[in-house]
């Protein structure tokens, strides 16, 4: 799947999407960030009200030792 942003949806949550940020050099296997991070997802009020959390410059600190090579 190819986004503008970093991004992880409760509704792609078990489809093991590899997400690749259009014009940057960075994959990630969303499964697995969402994971690794579920309990700090879940506890956000972005990712409560609307099931998603987005970071459209950077990669979050958190997903940056998940990245794919």
């Amino acid at each position: 799947m190819n986004t503008k942003r970093f991004v992880i949806r409760k509704s792609l949550v078990g489809k093991k999407e590899i997400i690749n940020k259009k014009g940057e050099t960075f994959k990630y296997n969303h499964d697995e960030v969402y994971k690794a991070n579920k309990a700090k997802l879940e506890a956000m009020p972005c990712f409560q009200k609307y099931k998603s959390y987005t970071a459209t410059n950077n990669v979050p600190s958190f997903a940056k030792d998940l990245l794919l090579k």
